[in-house]
């Protein structure tokens, strides 16, 4: 573990928000099976009662997280579901609710833009538990260049695989766009701290995840 990632576990348990830290794919993967049966002990529920969720997320899939949850616990996938804005809405109330982040700064700070808002609004409130797995790729100094991580990288990339018809796809910087259907940058959030302590659980994987 390097310094730097030391620093950014000591900064993110400060605001209540809690730390921990996976090698690689394979640890990850058991470090979040671990968080997720400890909340289901604490809601009294076996494994296959745990209700997990999650939102769009390119390093989920990476670690096969997604695919894992299915077969354990008792998922809902909103993007396969029958009427996916239903399911997403049913995901604000499920047991753990994980997803990825857009960027995670030095000082501790959870940065996300999103479109719909479905993960960021899981991630503010209404999940008992979420768990925000991020790759080391992730890690930024500060806020300045989380937000331009985000939209010199992370938007342009989501917008391409989304086949979006905006300006960052096309050409990998922000036009700062506002067109119906496409625009998938509509809410930005950072997360600075966790009024509920350590409801927020962040998983840093020592590989490079994602967008």
């Amino acid at each position: 573990m390097t310094d730097q990632i030391k620093r950014l576990i000591e900064n993110l348990e400060k605001r209540q928000i809690g730390a921990y830290y996976a090698e690689n794919k394979n640890e990850a993967v058991c470090v979040v099976n671990s968080l997720i049966c400890e909340m289901g002990k604490t809601l009294g529920k076996s494994e296959n009662d745990i209700k997990v969720s999650w939102g769009g997320s390119v390093t989920l899939d990476e670690v096969g997280l997604r695919a894992m949850c299915a077969k354990r616990y008792d998922a809902l996938d909103p993007y396969s579901a029958p009427d996916p804005a239903e399911a997403k809405r049913e995901a604000l109330l499920s047991d753990v609710f994980l997803m990825s982040a857009n960027a995670l700064t030095e000082n501790g700070e959870i940065v996300n833009i999103d479109g719909n808002g479905n993960r960021l609004g899981a991630l503010i409130y209404g999940p008992r538990s979420v768990i925000v797995v991020v790759g080391v790729n992730k890690i930024t100094k500060n806020m300045k260049e989380a937000l331009a991580r985000v939209k010199s990288i992370a938007c342009p990339s989501n917008a391409k695989r989304l086949l979006r018809d905006t300006p960052c796809a096309k050409t990998g910087k922000c036009g700062d766009c506002m067109i119906g259907g496409a625009t998938i940058c509509s809410h930005t959030v950072t997360t600075r701290f966790s009024a509920i302590p350590f409801r927020i659980k962040v998983v840093i994987v020592n590989e490079s995840l994602g967008y």
